[in-house]
């Protein structure tokens, strides 16, 4: 066996283990619509309150059950990017639409829901609040208080609206929200003191969700909290909450976080996220919560308690982000306002070093050229230039070692049986001619992270989401939606549906585009003469075909892509190198009838040299 196809062999051998190992452990994404909600107003009959944060905070409301709610009045909620209604029973935010992205690439699909309210399917909301500290308060405006409008008519990014209650005994409470024309809300809590005597109380916000929602389920794919911790990055998934230490009342599950001066908390999906965030360079107490009965998720901002002078007021200010985890509106608010680590939302992997920058260069062609697809190729020359000296020396190792064949063979005959003798002649032939035998596997290992990060990339990143290239290829998070057993949508039936069977063998277009790249590749060399290495390779791209085929459209593009790439750059050196590739004769070779035994046997012995 050459050393050639010996690394051809490794090449295919680690890529195949790669998109087998991939392929099982994580599946093609199985695309389902949120459940339709018809927009109700409760309050909830279970809350988790701050609590379980030392003497601040009183202990939470788990296991008490509310009083039955009725309908409050509602706050519209319209911008740009976001539609939905405030409630103004308990003031939260629990009616969140995103307006420019809907569940399915049909147009008139239903919008994608963010929040929904206690009473809907799937409870989802932001509230805020005030827990007393040390002596009396009178009552506090809780989950189910009922609060008047005292301005501002719809919140839209040119009209904030501002929330009033009076306690009756000296407190009273004001709420200012405004949003920005993207995912940003801005809540300002004031109390004014009325009373004689002064009363301390610390300003709280929570996020809370009721009921495990459904989830990707992807190992590669964080799912549940993250918080950021004065520059460290925090993850809890939805199932390791139940895991957490019990809380002091045995009535759930928590785990604490004193934060010095810069974080933020919330829960995040797989392209959104509801994010609290007290204001940068302000300590606080973040509170990760699970309750054990009711099922209820929950992640607290608790800040330090102030004391309020009789007369004197008092504010908190906190924002909420509730949106599309979009790099760019993302990055933005990180670096205008002083949000730490905020664009670490975005689950970059593993290879975060390599997965950045590639999502960062393939944002900046897309806006160039204005299409996905195209800066997925784009994207893939950029690569290719960058490891091409590598390559290139890979491949002028390749075709030295092509040229040491007739001397390897030579080589072979004299040393015999003895490996030995024939590794040290190996070595020699080798070292003399300057030639390194594993060069070759060089660009294949930097080619694995650079396939997994730029699937990372396409995974997990918004901006691939329902992206068009042309013609069929309408969303390059996908698969190739056309099936070659309908013929590509010339017979009039549709193609299998992609959680039955047959749709392993229904490939599209852009798979079996794949299979025949890495054919052709293939034949820039003669097929070796092993009959198991050409075995091997006479099915590895089909093989390859079908392992690819329920891969992400994006992905089996950058492949195509790259195989044409590398198969012009290996023909064009080894012509420089004096060498010239029979892609036709390989091609017509392959063809060819096999000779029947009798026939091999009689042409072998034909060829013996006479006594």
């Amino acid at each position: 066996m050459d050393d050639q196809n010996k690394n051809l062999i490794l090449a295919t051998v680690l890529s195949l283990v790669v998109i087998m190992g991939w392929f099982l452990i994580f599946p093609p994404e199985e695309q389902a619509p949120s459940p339709e909600i018809d927009e109700v107003s409760t309050a909830p009959t279970e809350d988790l309150g701050p609590g379980t944060t030392g003497d601040a905070v009183p202990g939470s409301a788990v296991g008490q059950a509310a009083p039955v709610a009725q309908e409050a009045p509602r706050v519209e909620i319209e911008t740009p990017s976001l539609t939905g209604s405030l409630s103004l029973r308990g003031g939260r935010i629990d009616d969140l639409s995103l307006a420019g992205y809907r569940e399915t690439l049909d147009p008139d699909s239903p919008l994608v829901r963010l929040l929904s309210p206690v009473g809907s399917d799937t409870p989802y909301y932001a509230l805020w609040g005030w827990a007393p500290v040390g002596g009396e308060a009178g009552p506090l405006p809780g989950p189910d208080t009922v609060w008047s409008l005292e301005s501002g008519e719809t919140l839209t990014p040119d009209s904030p609206v501002t929330l009033a209650w009076d306690n009756g005994e000296g407190l009273i409470f004001r709420r200012t929200v405004s949003v920005d024309e993207k995912f940003m809300f801005d809540v300002e809590q004031t109390v004014e003191n009325t009373t004689d005597a002064s009363v301390t109380l610390a300003p709280y916000g929570f996020v809370a969700r009721h009921g495990e929602p459904d989830t990707q389920g992807f190992f590669i794919l964080h799912e549940g909290v993250v918080r950021m911790t004065d520059g460290t990055l925090e993850e809890i998934d939805y199932s390791d909450m139940p895991d957490l230490e019990p809380d002091a009342r045995g009535a759930g599950r928590v785990d604490v976080a004193e934060v010095a001066s810069d974080g933020w908390t919330g829960f995040t999906d797989k392209y959104w996220m509801t994010t609290l965030i007290p204001e940068p360079g302000t300590p606080f107490r973040s509170v990760v919560r699970y309750s054990d009965r009711s099922e209820i998720y929950q992640t607290d901002s608790v800040s330090p308690a102030v004391e309020i002078a009789p007369g004197a007021t008092a504010a908190s200010a906190t924002r909420l982000f509730a949106g599309a985890k979009e790099w760019e509106a993302i990055r933005g608010y990180q670096n205008d306002l002083g949000i730490d680590g905020f664009v670490d939302s975005i689950d970059w992997g593993w290879f975060f070093f390599l997965t950045k920058p590639i999502f960062m260069l393939l944002h900046f062609l897309n806006g160039l050229i204005g299409n996905m697809g195209w800066a997925i190729v784009a994207l893939t020359l950029i690569l290719k230039a960058i490891v091409f000296p590598l390559a290139y020396r890979s491949y002028v190792s390749m075709a030295k070692m092509k040229e040491l064949q007739p001397e390897m063979e030579a080589l072979k005959e004299r040393a015999g049986d003895d490996r030995q003798e024939l590794q040290k002649g190996m070595m020699k032939l080798y070292k003399d001619n300057k030639v390194n035998p594993a060069s070759g596997c060089l660009p294949i290992l930097l080619q694995i992270p650079i396939f997994f990060s730029l699937y990372k990339v396409i995974f997990v990143t918004i901006e691939l989401r329902h992206a068009p290239w042309f013609g069929w290829i309408n969303d390059l998070s996908a698969p190739d939606p056309s099936s070659i057993l309908n013929l590509f949508g010339l017979l009039p039936f549709n193609a299998p549906d992609p959680a039955s069977l047959l749709a392993i063998i229904s490939l599209g277009v852009l798979p079996i585009l794949l299979g025949i790249s890495m054919w052709l590749q293939q034949k820039l060399n003669p097929a070796p003469t092993d009959p198991t290495q050409k075995m091997v390779f006479a099915w590895m791209p089909w093989v390859f075909m079908f392992m690819l085929g329920n891969f992400a459209s994006g992905l089996v593009l950058y492949w195509i892509t790259n195989n044409v790439i590398t198969f012009v750059q290996q023909y064009a050196i080894m012509r420089s190198h004096g060498a010239k590739p029979d892609v036709f004769g390989n091609i017509r070779s392959g063809f060819k009838r096999k000779p029947k035994p009798a026939e091999a046997k009689a042409a072998n012995t034909s060829r013996k040299p006479k006594k």
